[in-house]
């Protein structure tokens, strides 16, 4: 057995493409082709259904997913541990946060909370919700900061992972203000406005997503641009390129100035919690300390 046919798996489970999945791990595909196979050799039967246009999991490969999550996880753990307790410094801690909480949220919410700062040394990765999940689920990072709704799809199963609210925002429709103050794109104008939107990478996107299908359907939009960054939305709906849902955090010092407006009334008002997930599995002792510190 060799770990790496296991992140291989979890990688090809995830995108169900040997493309997608080889560029992920950064190997070749007919390398990342064998290990597939030598994992379904070790294991005795095939985990994955190929045909000419499609990967799909067998329910054998449905069988080993939530064991090979929590086994990957559960090793690096372990090498972390044993390494920690191999020199006199405790290793920083491994934070993985979504790009606008790392530069928005996270430095004033570590400031306001002194037993957490207290701990030591703290290694914060910013990367899409995408990103930031599959590092969790490797267990390259003890913790994840992510905005949250209820509707939004994850990959953390409840019994793999648990978390805590630790703040608030809204998501709100914005547009740059036109020659008379109102906003330059409406939602409440018979022509669909011109829409920036976020790419399926986005955990921002999936919750739009997930609000507007449990509503019934999206409001009736004109999409022009799409990303991952909602930095990168902001900028452009601020250059009055269109409208984008952006969280009121990231553009509260845009709408003091009068940079930005509401695009739309508070009925397109999306509010969502900002949550710190963790493994429910018991972590070093500074990781329960930073945990507590927040729970």
């Amino acid at each position: 057995m060799d770990l790496n046919w296991l992140e291989d798996y979890l990688a090809l489970a995830e995108t169900l493409s040997f493309s997608q999945g080889a560029a992920r791990r950064h190997v070749t595909q007919p390398a990342f082709s064998r290990r597939i196979r030598a994992l379904e050799g070790w294991i005795g039967t095939p985990l994955f259904l190929r045909t000419t246009h499609q990967v799909a999991l067998t329910p054998a490969g449905q069988q080993f997913h939530a064991q090979a999550e929590i086994l990957v996880r559960a090793l690096h753990q372990l090498r972390r541990d044993t390494l920690e307790a191999a020199r006199k410094g405790a290793p920083p801690l491994a934070i993985a946060a979504t790009h606008v909480l790392s530069f928005t949220f996270f430095p004033k919410w570590i400031r306001r909370n002194d037993a957490a700062a207290r701990l030591g040394s703290l290694n914060l990765v910013s990367d899409s919700l995408q990103g930031c999940e599959q590092m969790m689920v490797r267990g390259d990072v003890t913790f994840l900061l992510c905005h949250f709704h209820p509707s939004m799809a994850t990959r953390f199963d409840r019994r793999q992972f648990r978390s805590i609210v630790v703040g608030h925002d809204v998501m709100v429709p914005l547009s740059a203000p036109g020659s008379l103050g109102a906003p330059r794109w409406s939602l409440s104008e018979a022509a669909p406005p011109r829409y920036l939107g976020y790419s399926d990478q986005s955990g921002l996107g999936r919750i739009l997503a997930g609000t507007w299908e449990a509503a019934g359907g999206a409001p009736a939009l004109q999409p022009v641009f799409t990303s991952h960054l909602a930095a990168t939305l902001l900028s452009m709906a601020r250059s009055g390129d269109g409208l984008a849902w952006l969280p009121q955090t990231l553009a509260e010092e845009d709408i003091a100035a009068g940079l930005l407006v509401e695009a739309g009334g508070a009925e397109h008002h999306v509010p969502i919690e900002i949550r710190l997930f963790r493994p429910v599995s018991r972590q070093s002792e500074a990781a329960e300390a930073f945990w507590a510190a927040f729970a």
